[in-house]
């Protein structure tokens, strides 16, 4: 029996599941913006309460990797840690990107065959975290931040049909106009979506140096005056 935690923060959204073997028992999320320094904590207690009281033992933690938001990210890595040190159990980072790809495809292959997949989330100004992945999880284009204009994939819209979702939507809605982009709401990452690959990643013993790790910033840390 394998028991995972993942854990999601790289966005508004703040999530937290508990599997086993590959299906969620406990699934906990807020779409509250700045929840997640409150929740996170309460949402893992809870977990963890759970896991007791039922005789389970946790076997890895899994967190979302980024890119993402700064301040989410800090908070679902400095969780993960906590946890693993504390129980002595493997660390398990998955690309945030990744994540939402994997969902999208679950949801949209039979619709669209052939497709390519395109997460973007929203890097501040007009610029976005983004990639291409094609319908089996391979990167077509790498991971970077991007300046989405007119003339982003071009090429690609040339030939093929790119669906493109995420928080980050509507820096394209307005200036990629080819026939070949579809723009899908409502995709974002959250823990319960994880479930697959982290089972994927533990069953590979796919871990990450707990001590050395930190989020895919991808950009430097910039502050704001409000």
């Amino acid at each position: 029996m394998t028991c995972l935690l993942t854990i999601e923060t790289s966005t508004q959204i703040c999530s937290l599941s508990l599997s086993i073997n590959g299906k969620s028992i406990m699934n906990k999320i807020c779409t509250k913006k700045k929840s997640h320094a409150s929740l996170l904590g309460a949402f893992t207690l809870e977990a963890v309460n759970y896991v007791r009281k039922n005789n389970y033992t946790i076997n890895a933690v899994a967190v979302s990797a980024g890119p993402g938001s700064y301040t989410g990210l800090r908070i679902g890595t400095s969780e993960a840690k906590g946890l693993c040190y504390g129980f002595d159990i493997p660390l398990i980072t998955i690309p945030t990107l990744k994540i939402m790809a994997f969902q999208a495809i679950h949801n949209l292959s039979l619709s669209f065959p052939n497709s390519i997949y395109c997460p973007i989330i929203d890097a501040e100004r007009m610029e976005v975290f983004t990639v291409l992945y094609d319908a089996n999880l391979n990167e077509i284009c790498p991971l970077k931040v991007d300046t989405i204009d007119e003339n982003s994939y071009k090429e690609f819209l040339k030939k093929r049909t790119i669906i493109f979702f995420g928080n980050g939507l509507n820096k394209c809605t307005n200036l990629i106009k080819s026939p070949n982009a579809i723009f899908i709401k409502d995709i974002y990452p959250t823990a319960k979506t994880m479930i697959y690959l982290a089972e994927t990643a533990f069953a590979k013993k796919e871990f990450t140096d707990i001590a050395y790790f930190e989020p895919f910033y991808l950009k430097e840390y910039q502050t704001t005056v409000t």
